[in-house]
């Protein structure tokens, strides 16, 4: 059993965030969040609309997978499947939202450069340089929420380092630190945080998939209309620039916007440290990764689509692109 987040869920909760959520300051757009799609054959039910040509293409696409999955098991004598691997596409990169629980009500705000904190509206509410902090004594002056931005390195939260921009939120009379940056980026953070950077590169790719499919899956239905998920374990582990290296970086580059999918569904890929845990903690939802196991089988040489194979089983790799449709 797979757990899963309808495509269509997700289209209409990247809509709604597009259209009252999105930051004015330093706005990026979101046209690419309105446009993304899975690359992945279409239903069967949908063949018939196509033109006999379209068809053709879709048949030979679709048993050219089949085919090359089925060498690929074949030659790694394993009997593990392997997971196909779509076609490359240009990179879509959105925006993702985590809650920072852990900072405290009156966290150290800083950055590595010049920083700027701006009203909803764009106005400057305070500036400073390099190690200057955020005086939260004015900090609502211009209304409920405020934007931190550097043109530095990073931003310092309790003097530890975060990518993009951080909301600065009045959530039931207490501040609420959100982190706005780029699904990729976060994706390297955590891998480093939920895995040990120094392990088979494999099994760090496949760790990658698995956070960036579950990320996407809370992307889809946000636990708070002002973040998507949080950056404890309770959700997946997120430390910003801090647990990002050469190597975590890789393993998100390597498998930039791949996620696995299950029948036109995202699968929120649960998994756990090690088999027992995810057991334990995942035995009633079905398919979890345990992330011990998949050191071990990438020790043993299997790569990181196989050790998806292997514990996500049924799933298979979807690519997001943006533009008008699935090639």
């Amino acid at each position: 059993m797979l757990v899963l987040t309808p495509l269509a869920l997700f289209a209409v909760s990247v809509g709604y965030v597009a259209q009252s959520l999105a930051p004015r300051p330093q706005a990026v757009s979101q046209g690419d969040l309105l446009d993304t799609l899975l690359e992945m054959p279409a239903p069967a039910s949908q063949i018939d609309t196509y033109s006999a040509t379209q068809q053709l293409r879709d048949l030979q696409a679709q048993r050219a997978e089949v085919e090359a999955a089925a060498a690929a098991s074949a030659a790694s004598g394993s009997g593990i499947p392997t997971l196909v691997e779509p076609a490359a596409a240009a990179a879509v990169d959105l925006e993702i939202r985590v809650a920072l629980l852990g900072v405290g009500a009156s966290p150290a705000l800083s950055a590595q450069g010049p920083w700027q904190l701006l009203s909803r509206d764009g106005a400057v509410l305070q500036q400073g340089t390099a190690g200057d902090r955020v005086q939260l004594g004015g900090l609502w002056a211009g209304g409920p929420e405020a934007w931190l931005q550097t043109s530095g390195p990073a931003l310092l939260v309790n003097g530890q380092p975060y990518a993009g921009r951080l909301r600065l939120l009045q959530q039931s009379g207490q501040l609420r630190v959100v982190n706005h940056l780029g699904l990729e980026r976060y994706i390297s953070s955590v891998v480093g945080a939920e895995m040990p950077s120094s392990w088979s590169m494999e099994a760090l790719r496949a760790q990658a998939v698995a956070a960036r499919s579950y990320a996407l899956a809370h992307m889809a239905r946000p636990a708070d209309p002002h973040w998507h998920l949080g950056d404890t374990t309770r959700w997946q582990a997120y430390r910003g620039l801090s647990s990002v290296n050469d190597r975590t970086r890789e393993a998100a580059d390597s498998t930039a916007g791949l996620i696995l999918s299950y029948q036109g569904a995202i699968v929120e890929s649960l998994y756990a440290a090690t088999y027992q845990l995810t057991q334990e903690a995942h035995g009633r939802y079905g398919a979890s990764m345990s992330q011990h196991g998949a050191q071990d089988l990438a020790r043993q040489g299997y790569t990181y689509n196989q050790i998806l194979g292997h514990y996500y089983q049924g799933a298979s790799l979807a690519r997001l692109q943006a533009g008008g449709g699935a090639s």
